[in-house]
């Protein structure tokens, strides 16, 4: 005869053991993916790019992807690497940003409190050998000073007057530094939005996980501004000229 088992509503059940199938798993290479982003300072503040393109592995799958966003008022955040860990960061930081608000207490999240948080996220998850597969790029200003940070999957930091994060460390990092550093405090808006497309023409044509679709963003005194995705006008008449290309 089975025992019977008598529950109370008010007493505290224990909870049954569950099943384990298998292993627990932690994800080993990232999925959809984002590339290059492209991010320098000048005159008036920050100045970032980054292409519209999330890719399936190697298929230009979902081409609307939006890959820059606005932490609170002052700060912009770009990214590269697997979309679905940037959504959780996503979710991680307008729960923070929540509870400031919450705490009506006067105080704003900076930049530099941002890129300390996100650089603790990365490093945490490095430690539990389970990482965001992602490069994180942080700008903004913070009681007026001009910060730029990165921050990759292992927690690695560093902070520099131009960054550029996937294949714009090979192909764009040698633009900027030719045309940006030293000259960061002279530097017009206009000439910046120049520099920044001539990198994400350089990438479109070099790396085949790029598009020609993207968005510029900005932050100055006056906050984050972000772009509409528009196109970049593009010339491939000097292919014709490389050995093998069409045949």
């Amino acid at each position: 005869m089975d025992p019977i088992e008598i529950r109370l509503p008010h007493t505290i059940q224990r909870p049954k053991a569950t099943p384990n199938y298998g292993p627990r798993t932690h994800t080993t290479r990232p999925i959809v993916t984002g590339t290059s982003v492209i991010a320098f300072k000048y005159k008036d503040g920050i100045m970032m790019a980054a292409d519209c393109l999330a890719s399936y592995g190697s298929l230009a799958r979902f081409r609307n992807e939006k890959r820059l966003m606005a932490v609170g008022e002052t700060t912009l955040l770009g990214v590269s690497g697997d979309m679905s860990d940037f959504q959780h960061m996503q979710h991680t930081l307008e729960s923070i940003l929540t509870q400031e608000y919450d705490m009506d207490d006067g105080q704003k999240l900076g930049t530099k409190s941002v890129y300390k948080c996100i650089s603790n996220i990365m490093y945490n998850r490095r430690t539990k050998v389970d990482p965001l597969w992602n490069s994180y790029v942080i700008g903004g200003l913070d009681n007026g000073e001009k910060i730029l940070g990165y921050v990759d999957l292992y927690g690695t930091t560093y902070q520099s007057a131009t960054i550029a994060t996937g294949f714009g460390g090979h192909l764009a990092q040698p633009i900027l530094r030719r045309r940006v550093e030293g000259r960061e405090d002279e530097l017009s808006e206009e000439e910046a939005v120049q520099i920044l497309d001539e990198c994400m023409r350089v990438l479109f044509y070099r790396d085949a996980r790029s598009l020609n679709k993207l968005r510029r963003a900005k932050v100055t005194a006056q906050g984050v501004e972000i772009s509409e995705p528009y196109m970049l006008e593009t010339n491939w008449s000097f292919a014709e000229s490389i050995t093998g290309y069409g045949s």
